[in-house]
């Protein structure tokens, strides 16, 4: 068994957070809801991939499960803001 040393970052990390915001609802664009659900199921699981890190992975989910229960996407998607 190999030890987390990744943390989970809440920062935003991008030099433009709302061109990676329109990235994603471009994404969307045309798409029926069973498509756009696959988009974002296959958009996670890719990026779930690229973290490659279970212990990182579990505390992303977590957040994202308290923030979609607590309020609606927003394109602020900067996470720091937590007050969960």
């Amino acid at each position: 068994m190999t030890l987390s040393t990744m943390t989970l970052s809440t920062a935003s990390n991008f030099a433009d957070p709302d061109a990676a915001y329109r990235l994603i609802v471009e994404a969307h664009r045309g798409l029926s809801d069973e498509e756009s659900a696959a988009l974002d199921t296959a958009l996670v699981l890719v990026l779930a991939n690229h973290i490659g890190d279970i212990a990182v992975l579990r505390e992303a989910i977590a957040l994202a499960r308290r923030h979609s229960i607590a309020r609606p996407a927003s394109p602020d998607m900067t996470l720091s803001k937590d007050r969960a």
